[in-house]
């Protein structure tokens, strides 16, 4: 006897193929256009984080094509004193994401996914999380990989969250769900944008 799957919404299946779609494209992009689109978006994050002035910024190691932010943030660190930077670490698939302390040059170990982060430390709340997109709206809410982890964290620490990423993500709308957490800005190659 054969189980059948539930039936997927309309919105789900929108989503699931907004998210394909949007890292399709950007995983197709050259590393000489990656490198000018995240050039671009550093130069927006600057004019950003130096309104804002966090003492502790989360940001996430690049990964499936993201925008490179780890030589933006080693400049971001050394630009002034008392600053700090944490990476995201995965300590159950069903819990928040813990950020870590991490500084240039640590030894880093990898995630079931081959992500890096810090392998110890105690865990830390930034200030400002900067949270990668896949397909974004304009009214903040974005598709990431579907695992919701970004979701609980935002919900359970309540930085200011700012999403990055690459214009070619953007979209009417990502349907979100109830759970979804908007961000509160969105920074790309095209500006810095306060969410609705």
């Amino acid at each position: 006897m054969s189980r059948s799957s539930p039936e997927l919404s309309v919105a789900e299946v929108s989503r699931r193929t907004l998210r394909r779609v949007a890292l399709s494209q950007r995983e197709a992009l050259t590393e000489t256009a990656r490198l000018a689109l995240t050039s671009r978006i550093c130069l927006h994050l600057s004019d950003l984080l130096g309104a804002m002035g966090p003492a502790l910024l989360g940001f996430c190691w690049p990964y499936r094509g993201e925008p490179d932010l780890r030589d933006w943030v080693r400049h971001w660190l050394a630009g002034a004193p008392g600053r700090s930077a944490a990476l995201p670490v995965v300590l159950d698939r069903e819990k928040p994401l813990a950020f870590r302390i991490w500084t240039p040059g640590m030894a880093l170990v990898a995630d079931r996914h081959g992500i890096p982060h810090p392998p110890h430390g105690e865990a830390v709340t930034p200030d400002v999380v900067l949270v990668p997109l896949n397909a974004f709206d304009a009214r903040g809410y974005r598709l990431g990989y579907g695992g919701g982890y970004f979701d609980r964290t935002l919900a359970a620490i309540a930085p200011l969250a700012v999403g990055v990423g690459i214009e070619l993500g953007r979209t009417e709308s990502v349907h979100p769900q109830a759970h979804d957490r908007p961000m509160d800005w969105i920074v790309t190659e095209a500006g810095a944008f306060r969410c609705r």
